[in-house]
């Protein structure tokens, strides 16, 4: 168990009028103990008390040794609902996680008719978003391990292979290379899929002239990373070219403005109104980026709508595109760790266009 991650989970709820709360993304839950657990259909659940008095709830199904908290045990068959609600205090209000499946909170909201229920997801997200040194140190290993993919896929990509022969062997690197796996399917696009920010792999080969966008991270130790580049086969069209270096010029605007304490929202300010103002502003069609860790795109995001400042400890990706539709796409993103007087880009490859294949 993690006591520190606990007590500041609980200052947030202080913080929100809150002194109980059932955590149930398994994410968080693994975060805050130790313990991670695929459910699947299970109840599985974390009650967090401001008195001290937690509760873990699991299925004896699960395979869990040792449990840092106080376990309640229940069967398929067992009423897991009153067991919950013996423990909740009613009347006073419960902050619920930001997933918890109606099936199990209508009941526990029938059980419980005078209690007040809050979503209080953002009192283990936001804690979530600070990441601390040693999850640093994971994203810092996990991100060098996929500039490595990155380097051997460009290398490895030759005219007339399909996207699904790129994929393949972008999943083969990650195992290779100690990962558990990917951290989202990889996106390799070629030509004018690559208009289309999420194309999935497909039989399109490539050809002599194409972009060619790859969207790749792996997870390693319960983190994740991700980057993107983008490349052209044996030739580039001078106008993609230089669609290239303005979204290449977008996103390290952007990246010299991390700091403490500047609005998320300025971020995307400065890549947007670059790409804008060179007429392509249209064409840019999504927030400038997300956060990572545990999950590829955990709550929060780098957005026009996102007021937050950075904090130090944040780990979010900045992602510019431009995607002309049935002709071609570019994107560059990186991942940038926020520190305690900027920021430290955590992907190394060269984000210039260059010609592979």
């Amino acid at each position: 168990m993690n006591t520190s991650r606990i007590d500041r989970v609980l200052a947030a709820m202080q913080a929100h009028g809150l002194r109980q709360m059932i955590v149930s993304d398994p994410q968080s839950i693994g975060y805050l103990t130790g313990v991670y657990v695929e459910p699947f259909e299970r109840l599985f659940a974390l009650y967090l008390s401001a008195d001290g008095a937690h509760r873990f709830f699991l299925n004896r199904l699960f395979t869990v040794p040792e449990t840092p908290i106080e376990a309640v045990w229940f069967t398929d068959t067992d009423d897991s609902i009153a067991q919950i609600a013996a423990v909740v205090r009613p009347g006073e209000p419960l902050g619920i996680d930001k997933e918890w499946p109606a099936r199990f909170l209508l009941p526990l909201m029938e059980r419980l008719p005078g209690t007040p229920f809050r979503l209080a997801s953002d009192c283990v997200d936001g804690v979530r978003a600070r990441k601390d040194e040693a999850e640093q140190a994971l994203m810092r290993e996990n991100s060098a391990i996929n500039d490595e993919v990155m380097r051997r896929t460009a290398a490895y990509l030759k005219e007339g292979m399909t996207e699904q022969e790129g994929a393949a062997y972008i999943l083969a690197q990650y195992q290779a290379l100690g990962c558990e796996g990917p951290s989202f399917p990889p996106i390799v696009s070629f030509g004018a899929n690559a208009a289309d920010p999420h194309h999935m792999p497909d039989g399109t080969r490539l050809r002599a002239g194409d972009c060619i966008v790859l969207d790749i991270g792996g997870k390693k130790d319960g983190y994740c990373s991700d980057m993107t580049r983008t490349y052209f086969c044996k030739s580039a069209d001078p106008r993609h070219a230089a669609i290239h270096d303005l979204v290449r010029r977008a996103n390290e605007a952007a990246e010299a403005l991390v700091r403490p304490g500047v609005p998320l929202c300025d971020l995307d300010k400065a890549a947007r109104d670059l790409i804008a103002d060179a007429g392509y502003g249209a064409y840019f069609t999504h927030r400038l980026g997300h956060f990572i860790g545990r999950t590829d795109h955990e709550q929060g995001d780098v957005s026009s709508a996102n007021t937050a400042v950075a904090e130090p400890g944040m780990v979010f990706s900045i992602e510019p595109g431009v995607y002309l539709p049935g002709e071609f796409g570019v994107r560059v993103e990186d991942l940038v760790l926020v520190t305690a007087d900027g920021c430290e880009v955590l992907n190394r490859v060269d984000k210039h266009w260059s010609v592979i294949g």
